[in-house]
């Protein structure tokens, strides 16, 4: 970079370097909890003015100790049951629909139980949904954390500090933020975090939002569970909680959980979040991947999968489940006019699309037709590159607070693919987005540029009279992950079909992880659990099939 940004944590762990011209009196001063960073003798809350020679040199933080926290206990334990499962006298043949992270996990632990998987890809690349993105914002998950490590691959993580900050929309141009310090246990660091931050809550606002989360903290999982019927906006009604906490935290984290507003999004959905955040001590600290999905997440778990003896087909569209006389399925028709048979079939694919291809004799079965509430909510991602370096930044994720934006990062500076010390290139999503999902790509640049205007007033106009656009990428996901609103747990399927030898994976399915990359890789192991649990019903089955076929 070259000036100092909104780039010293709050930790005591920071591993920021500064560099400048020796020639020049620059002083620079970090204080811990009050966010103040003098340069030149200027001074001002939540923003840098000094020389453009400074330069600032970020390193990643340790990985944090997550090995002995329940959660990823637990997926450890789920994983090493496929590599400690008996090896099957004869490997199922599964053909699986959709490589994003739920066909790729369902894959890999097939695959680890000594089983085949043939994975189909409609499109060219991998990935599914994280295949829109420069890079993915991975966290603390432990499933996801899981899968790392056991590809070898704990190394493409680049960890941030942990805190999470805010765009300050009334004060453009600042940020506030929340630190959790590393030497206090959860939930005492998020406490900590909170009652530190005084810009964007008031003490009463506090303690009203504390008292209304009192019954989740003491109600546990089935308090949780009961709040799918409200949404966020309604629950801290009913708690009297002021809509201001809403405003000012709740907008943000519901377009970043599920890229809708408050007065949609399940309170089950934010509530599974906080309780994350309030029982693991990183359980909201973030990571970043070094460099695109399909590359460097997606391809290792294809070469694993590859060197146990799975299949992975791209350009391979299914174009119509066919069925046998019993309604059960015969066969995955492809696009290409191919017929693709197996022992078993997973549909991992978006929900939407699924509902596009049920045979018609499945549709009024209750298990498929409570399918019809899931729906996958739209989102734009944005990447726009300019023609210098943006000072008032982070390496890390942001909350823009915006009406249009969600989150966004500046690549140049959290992305080691993308690193560029003289050029910023921001990647935003850009949701709630049903409106403009049908816009042209110019008119969702311009809206763009009038938010970050807002969030860079002295470096970005609408106009480009500042910052300089050299250009730009605008990916729409007209289906995403499914659409969290109330009254949508009990739609979501188990992995397991009532159709014998049909399965389901996808982040829509019943996890606890609700619709979230997390979400998707564990659907993908309670996928694969299922169908080496049926394993001998699977044979027993083919051997039944067979037997038809034969019979003159």
């Amino acid at each position: 970079m070259s000036m100092v940004g909104l780039l010293c944590p709050a930790q005591p762990t920071s591993r920021y370097g500064l560099f400048t011209n020796p020639e020049l009196p620059i002083s620079f001063s970090c204080k811990n909890n009050s966010q103040f960073i003098r340069v030149s003798g200027s001074t001002r809350k939540g923003k840098v003015y000094g020389q453009s020679s400074l330069k600032v040199v970020c390193a990643d933080y340790p990985r944090p100790e997550l090995e002995s926290t329940v959660n990823f206990v637990e997926a450890a334990c789920l994983s090493s049951k496929f590599r400690d499962s008996p090896r099957p006298i004869k490997p199922l043949e599964v053909v699986i629909a959709g490589a994003g992270l739920a066909g790729l996990s369902t894959a890999k632990y097939l695959a680890d139980a000594g089983h085949k998987p043939i994975l189909l890809e409609a499109r060219d690349v991998l990935g599914g949904k994280v295949a829109a993105w420069k890079d993915e914002e991975v966290g603390a998950y432990p499933n996801v954390q899981n899968l790392f490590g056991e590809l070898g691959i704990n190394d493409r993580l680049q960890w941030k500090g942990h805190s999470m900050i805010f765009a300050m929309p009334n004060k453009p141009g600042q940020f506030s933020r929340f630190d959790f310090p590393e030497v206090l246990p959860a939930p005492l660091n998020g406490i900590w975090a909170i009652l530190r931050n005084n810009e964007m809550l008031s003490w009463p606002e506090k303690i009203k939002f504390a008292i209304g989360l009192l019954p989740a903290i003491l109600g546990g999982q089935a308090y949780v569970e009961a709040q799918d019927g409200l949404t966020v906006q309604e629950w801290m009604r009913k708690q009297g909680v002021p809509d201001r906490v809403t405003d000012e935290v709740f907008i943000a984290m519901s377009k970043a959980l599920n890229f809708i507003n408050p007065d949609e999004l399940s309170m089950q959905c934010i509530l599974i979040a906080l309780n994350r955040f309030l029982q693991e001590k990183h359980g909201s600290k973030m990571a970043f991947l070094d460099g695109n999905p399909p590359e460097r997440l997606c391809l290792p778990i294809v070469d694993h999968v590859k060197s146990l003896g799975g299949e992975v087909r791209l350009n391979a569209r299914v174009q119509k489940i066919e069925l046998n006389k019993d309604d059960s399925v015969n066969s995955f028709l492809l696009t290409d006019g191919s017929i693709i048979r197996g022992d078993a079939y997973v549909f991992a694919t978006p929900v939407d699309i699924l509902k596009l291809l049920l045979p018609e004799s499945w549709k009024d079965m209750p298990y498929f037709k409570k399918l019809d509430k899931l729906v996958g909510v739209p989102v734009i991602n944005v990447h726009i590159w300019f023609d210098r370096k943006l000072r008032n930044t982070f390496d890390q994720l942001l909350f823009s607070r915006s009406s249009l934006l969600s989150v966004y990062a500046d690549m140049s500076l959290t992305c080691k693919e993308y690193y560029d010390p003289n050029r910023s290139m921001l990647e935003l999503v850009f949701a709630p987005a049903e409106e403009w999902i049908s816009r042209r790509d110019a008119d969702i640049i311009d809206a763009t540029m009038n938010e970050l205007a807002k969030l860079f007033p002295d470096e970005i106009a609408a106009d480009q009279s500042k910052a300089k656009i050299l250009k730009y990428h605008v990916v729409k996901t007209p289906r995403s992950v499914y659409k969290t609103v109330p009254d949508c747990e009990p739609c979501r399927p188990l992995q397991k079909s009532p159709v014998e030898g049909f399965y389901l994976a996808g982040d829509y399915t019943k996890q606890k992880y609700l619709a979230s990359m997390e979400g998707a890789v564990l659907s993908g192991k309670l996928c694969a659990l299922a169908i080496v649990k049926d394993y001998e019903s699977l044979l027993a089955q083919e051997r039944r099939e067979l037997a038809m076929t034969s019979t003159p």
